[in-house]
C-alpha cells in the first residue's frame, strides 16, 4: 500500500509516542510503502532542521537518511488549483495523485477537509493504524 505522511505525522511519529510512531514503526516493518515528493522532501528537511535550531539536542540527520533511502520519491506536478485552504498542503495531495495512491495521513483538519478529492483519503493517524 502506497501511503503520504503530512509532515504533522511525521514530527509527532520521531519525537512522540502515540498513533504516529506506530505508523513509522509499521513503515520500518515494512506494512506500507511511504512515497514522498521533492516538494514534501524538502518540507521534511525544512521543519527537521528549524526543530534542531530551537532544540540543540535533536539531530536531523538521522530520520532524514532513513527517509532519503527508504522512502519512495515520486514527482508529483502541482494541482491545476488550489483545493486546500491551506494551499501548501496541497503538495500531499499531488503527491498521492502521481503514486496511485489512496491515503494521505495527517492531523491537519484542512487537509482532513480534502479527503475523497480524486479519490484520495486523508485520514487521520488513528484511523489509518486501524486500517492497517
Amino acid at each position: 500500500m502506497k501511503v503520504v505522511l503530512d509532515t504533522n505525522v511525521l514530527v509527532a511519529g520521531i519525537f512522540f509516542s502515540g498513533p504516529p510512531a506506530a505508523i513509522l514503526r509499521a513503515w520500518r516493518e515494512g506494512r506500507f510503502t511511504l512515497m514522498v515528493s521533492p516538494p514534501i522532501m524538502d518540507e521534511y528537511r525544512r521543519v527537521m532542521h528549524e526543530l534542531a535550531s530551537d532544540f540543540p539536542s535533536v539531530d536531523p540527520a538521522p530520520p532524514l537518511e532513513l527517509l532519503a533511502i527508504h522512502a519512495h520519491m515520486v514527482y508529483a506536478p502541482p494541482l491545476p488549483k488550489t483545493v486546500c485552504t491551506d494551499p501548501t498542503d496541497d503538495m500531499f495531495l499531488a503527491c498521492a495523485i502521481a503514486c496511485n495512491s489512496q491515503v494521505v495521513v495527517s492531523g491537519d483538519k484542512a487537509l482532513l477537509r480534502t479527503s475523497g478529492y480524486q479519490g484520495v483519503n486523508v485520514i487521520t493517524p488513528r484511523a489509518f493504524l486501524s486500517s492497517l
